[in-house]
């Protein structure tokens, strides 16, 4: 039999929600920082869940605010990312390696062509010289709220003192930070769920008027190739319009996204029924109708 009900409990701590798992407080713990992988796989009667799909934690630098309003800065930090690094070191090795752009290889119109940033201090180094901006001290907000995106900040932090570049990173609260920090900071990071189709990435986040627009990215250009692409019953035309789409995003918008982040979800050995799914981790949040429990 499949449950009656369940009760869904909010622990933005990653720390007290591995601990709640395993002091049987809770059955199922969702999104699970991979520093915690080896603690939970080591006791016995817990499980593990690995889900590939298109969920990621991104930088976003907003483009109508000081530094990110000059484009050399916005540049110097793509150059600045050791993409690899972040997916060996902060997500263990946990997620494939992104291209600045939304649409992730589980998707069906990622453009494979577009290739990410290479890691290149020297020329992150340069556009700094020409912003401006090096030598000064820039803050960067991290929180345990973006998932590994306070790792991911000391692996950028590291990179930017080699080359005299000051990043300030300042971990603020999980509580309150989709509110008081994220889309208003001027440097921030973000944590974007899987979604099924470029329409509803773009639209969602990149769009001039998207409700999310993580870097206040405005492009008339742009809008209008998705609204042609979203009318389009040419699959063939569709995909050439969305690689483009990708790249514009990739090249002009003020949003870093260095992997796509495998989900990892912890249960008991008691909860049964639960399988990966496309759209990530809980079985895409339809985990419920799914699981059951042991006897």
């Amino acid at each position: 039999p499949y449950l009656d009900s369940f009760e869904f409990i909010a622990i933005s701590d990653d720390s007290a929600r591995v601990n709640a798992l395993l002091s049987g407080d809770i059955g199922f713990a969702a999104s699970i920082n991979p520093r915690a992988m080896k603690l939970i796989s080591g006791q016995q009667g817990f499980e593990l869940s690995k889900t590939t799909s298109g969920n990621y934690t991104d930088l976003n630098i907003r483009l109508d605010m000081d530094p990110g309003s000059k484009a050399d800065f916005v540049a110097g930090m793509k150059y600045l990312v050791n993409r690899e690094q972040i997916v060996k070191s902060a997500l263990r090795g946990l997620g494939e390696i992104g291209n600045d752009q939304p649409v992730s290889p589980a998707n069906i119109f990622h453009n494979a062509g577009l290739k990410p940033k290479a890691f290149d201090p020297d020329k992150a180094k340069f556009h700094f010289q020409k912003a401006g901006v090096l030598g000064q001290s820039i803050p960067v907000i991290a929180s345990d709220a973006a998932t590994s995106s306070i790792d991911m900040a000391v692996i950028i932090q590291a990179a930017g003192a080699d080359i005299g570049m000051k990043l300030d990173v300042q971990r603020v609260p999980s509580d309150g930070y989709w509110d008081n920090y994220w889309l208003k900071a001027p440097v921030h990071f973000g944590n974007i769920n899987p979604r099924p189709t470029p329409d509803i990435l773009f639209s969602l986040l990149y769009a001039s008027n998207a409700p999310w627009n993580e870097s206040q990215y405005k492009s008339e250009k742009f809008d209008k190739m998705l609204v042609e692409a979203r009318g389009s019953l040419d699959q063939a035309k569709r995909k050439e319009i969305y690689d483009q789409m990708q790249t514009m995003v990739s090249q002009e918008a003020g949003t870093i996204i260095p992997a796509y982040i495998s989900n990892v979800d912890a249960l008991s050995s008691k909860v049964k029924g639960l399988e990966a799914n496309p759209l990530g981790g809980m079985m895409g949040y339809a985990m419920a109708e799914y699981l059951w429990l042991e006897a």
